[in-house]
C-alpha cells in the first residue's frame, strides 16, 4: 500500500513516468545479462546495452531544445515517461504565455482605442521629459505628432516659457492655462500627473478651455462694468441719504427709514467694492508691485482691529514669529488675512477662542486662523470660497457679510502661489491655513535660528469701543 504522504507522487504522473523510464532501462540491462550468460565478452555487450536509452535522451533533449530556440509551440503527440511530462509542463506553461500575450493585446488595443477617442491631448514624458507617446490630439492641440517626434524633449516643441518652470516645480496639483503658440486662438489647461516605476514619468493632459475661459472673461468683464457703473448713483444716493439725516428738518418718524436705507447703501457699496476687488484679482495672474511683507506687523495691527470688532466677547491667542517675512504685495496680503480673522470674529458666537499662528514648516511658511466656534458641515466645505455662497445665509447677513470675502482670500493666495486649506468639524470649531512656498519666505536680518516652539501669547480683551 503505497504511504499516503506521497500519493501526490502517484496521482500526478510522476510515479507512472518514472516506472517507465526504469523499465526502459531494465530490458536493456536484463537482455545484456542474457547475452552475458550465453557467454558473449561483456566487454561488447555492456556499450550496446546503454546505447539505446542514451540515443533516446539525446535525441529528446535535441528535438526540446531545437523548439524552444525556435520559438515554436510544443503540441502532442508527447514522448513516454519523464520525458513526456517536461514537454507537456512547457506546453502548459506556453499556452498560458499565449493567453497572457492575448490578453495584454485586447488590452493594449483597447487602450488605444480609448486613447484615441480622448478629445485631450495626452503625452507620456520620460527621462529628460523626452516624449514617448502621444495620443491623436496632441497633434491639433499641442502640435505634437507621434511617432514622429518620439524622443524629442517636449520643451523643444512646446517652447513657451511658462512650460519649463512648471515641469521642474514639481506642483502638478494646480493647472497651467495658456494660448499655445502655433495657435493663439485656444486656451489650453495644462495638467502633469507623475506615474510609472518610482514616479519617474510624466503624464502630460492638455484640455481645451476656450469656451469656458471666454465666457469666464465675460462673466468677469460684466462684473467690473456693473459694478463700476452702479458705484455713482450709489454714491449719489448714499449722499443724500446722509443730507436728509442731518438735517433738522427731516420728521422724526423719518429718521429710522433713512437710517436703514444708510445701513443697506453701506451694505451695497461694500458688495460692489469686493466685486471690484474679486475682478481685478482675476484678471491679474501674478501682483503687479511686490516686496518683502512685515506679517508680523501686519498681523498686530489686524488684531488690534478684530479687538475692537469683538468688543471683548472672544478671547485671541497668537503664536507669530517676529523674523519671518512674505514676498508679496502689502494691500492684497493684508486684505486677505484680515478677512480670515474678522470672519472668525463675526462667524462665532461670544466665548469662543481664536488662535492666529504664523510660522515656518518644512515647505515653507503658513498662517492658520483656528476658532472653537460651532463648526462647519462638510458639505459646506467644497463651496466656501464660492462667491456670495453662505452656510448660514440669515447669519451672515446679519454679520454684515457680503460673502465674497473667502474668495478673495482663494484668489490672493493663489496669486502668491500658496493654498488655502479649510478643516472644520461641527462642535469644534474650523481651521484655516494659508500655506505659502519656500521661495517667497524672507528672513528679518538674516536670522536663520528661530525656536521650534514658540510660546503662546493670551491677549487682554480690549475696552468696549475700542
Amino acid at each position: 500500500m503505497k504511504h499516503p504522504k506521497y500519493h501526490w507522487i502517484w496521482r500526478s504522473g510522476l510515479g507512472q513516468a518514472a516506472l517507465l523510464d526504469l523499465s526502459l532501462v531494465l530490458i536493456p540491462v536484463s537482455f545484456g545479462l542474457l547475452l552475458i550468460d550465453l557467454g558473449v565478452n561483456p566487454l561488447w555487450v555492456w556499450p550496446w546495452v546503454w546505447l539505446l536509452p542514451l540515443v533516446r535522451h539525446l535525441s529528446l533533449l535535441i528535438r526540446l531544445g531545437t523548439l524552444i530556440w525556435r520559438q515554436r509551440r510544443l503540441s502532442p503527440p508527447f514522448p513516454l515517461g519523464l520525458w513526456g511530462m517536461v514537454y507537456r509542463g512547457i506546453a502548459r506553461y506556453q499556452q498560458r504565455g499565449r493567453k497572457g500575450r492575448r490578453r495584454l493585446l485586447r488590452f493594449s488595443r483597447r487602450f488605444r482605442e480609448a486613447a484615441h477617442a480622448v478629445p485631450d491631448a495626452l503625452v507620456i514624458l520620460g527621462k529628460y521629459h523626452r516624449i514617448e507617446w502621444a495620443n491623436p490630439a496632441a497633434a491639433s492641440l499641442l502640435n505634437i505628432h507621434w511617432p514622429a517626434d518620439e524622443g524629442r524633449p517636449f520643451t523643444s516643441l512646446f517652447n513657451q516659457p511658462e512650460i519649463l518652470p512648471f515641469i521642474e516645480a514639481g506642483e502638478y496639483m494646480r493647472p497651467l492655462d495658456l494660448a499655445p503658440e502655433h495657435n493663439p486662438a485656444i486656451m489650453l489647461s495644462l495638467r502633469i500627473v507623475p506615474f510609472g516605476e518610482r514616479k519617474k514619468q510624466r503624464l502630460l493632459v492638455a484640455r481645451d478651455i476656450t469656451k469656458i475661459y471666454h465666457l469666464n472673461m465675460i462673466r468677469r468683464d460684466f462684473v467690473a462694468n456693473a459694478s463700476h457703473e452702479l458705484r455713482t448713483p450709489l454714491t449719489v444716493i448714499a449722499g443724500f441719504i446722509e443730507n436728509l439725516l442731518d438735517a433738522p428738518a427731516t420728521p422724526p418718524a423719518h429718521r429710522r427709514p433713512l437710517t436703514l436705507m444708510r445701513n443697506q447703501t453701506e451694505r451695497m457699496r461694500s458688495i460692489i467694492e469686493d466685486l471690484l476687488t474679486l475682478s481685478r484679482l482675476e484678471m491679474d495672474t501674478t501682483p503687479e508691485t511686490q516686496e518683502a511683507v512685515d506679517v508680523p506687523d501686519e498681523l498686530h495691527l489686524i488684531l488690534q482691529e478684530a479687538q475692537a470688532l469683538s468688543q471683548g466677547q472672544h478671547r485671541f491667542i497668537t503664536r507669530i514669529e517676529e523674523d519671518v517675512l512674505l514676498f508679496g504685495c502689502p494691500a492684497e496680503l493684508r486684505s486677505a488675512f484680515s478677512n480670515l480673522i474678522f470672519n472668525a470674529v463675526k462667524h462665532t458666537p461670544p466665548g469662543t477662542q481664536i488662535a492666529i499662528e504664523w510660522q515656518r514648516n518644512s515647505g515653507g511658511v503658513e498662517l492658520c486662523v483656528a476658532d472653537t466656534g460651532p463648526g462647519i458641515a462638510p458639505e459646506h466645505l467644497p463651496r466656501l470660497t464660492e462667491r456670495f455662497y453662505r452656510v448660514d445665509r440669515a447669519r451672515s447677513r446679519d454679520s454684515g457679510g457680503t460673502g465674497l470675502g473667502l474668495a478673495i482670500v482663494k484668489h490672493v493666495i493663489n496669486r502668491h502661489e500658496g493654498r488655502l486649506l479649510i478643516a472644520s468639524r461641527l462642535g469644534q470649531g474650523s481651521r484655516f491655513t494659508c500655506r505659502f512656498p519656500k521661495q517667497r519666505l524672507r528672513l528679518r536680518d538674516e536670522v536663520q535660528d528661530t525656536p521650534a516652539q514658540l510660546p503662546l501669547k493670551e491677549h487682554p480683551p480690549l475696552a468696549k469701543g475700542g
